[in-house]
């Protein structure tokens, strides 16, 4: 697989790891947005502790695809809700899906797909975290301040728990490889 790091491990090992892990990294952000009283947890931040620890070393898992890519999707998706006057509306789940939403929806999603692949940050969980935002869920600035918050926090997490079991999980962007060399 293009850009995937090798991670050599067997499918139990990898499936128990990737279980435990995500389960204290979510248990960790739960207990953030519980003490904090604000929703640092959230649909999107499911397939990103899965990426995380299935596959660490992937250039979609590093910290900086993980960001920048929850961030695009984020913007988008609240540029979507302006380009389409529900900036203000109510969320899909109290009004039901209009037109104007559908095409906020796709718009979003579309921005999101694009510019992650023109910047080359991409992280396919920002494609949830967009239809978060416009889908009106998490509409507002300070909603998007929060996601933006519950992404860095799983990210560092993840940096925590992926270095502690021996996982050379970048600080910021993925590792380059060594040129193989012929022999």
């Amino acid at each position: 697989m293009a850009g995937q790091r090798s991670w050599r491990v067997g499918r139990w090992r990898r499936g128990a790891y990737t279980t435990v892990a995500g389960f204290f990294a979510i248990l960790i952000l739960g207990l953030i947005a519980h003490f904090t009283n604000r929703p640092y947890m959230f649909p999107s931040l499911g397939p990103t502790a899965i990426d995380v620890f299935f596959l660490p070393l992937a250039d979609d898992a590093c910290p900086r695809n993980v960001i920048f890519g929850h961030g695009i999707g984020a913007l988008c998706g609240y540029g979507a809700l302006w380009l389409t006057g529900l900036a203000h509306a109510p969320p899909t789940f109290d009004v039901g899906v209009s037109g104007a939403r559908v095409v906020a929806a796709a718009l979003a999603l579309a921005l999101t797909a694009g510019v992650m692949i023109w910047v080359r940050r991409e992280h396919m969980p920002a494609g949830a975290t967009t239809l978060i935002v416009a889908l009106g869920i998490m509409p507002s600035a300070a909603d998007v301040a929060i996601l933006m918050g519950g992404v860095v926090a799983l990210t560092y997490v993840a940096w925590l728990i992926n270095r502690l079991f021996g996982i050379s999980y970048p600080l910021w962007k993925p590792a380059t490889l060594e040129p193989e060399r012929e022999s």
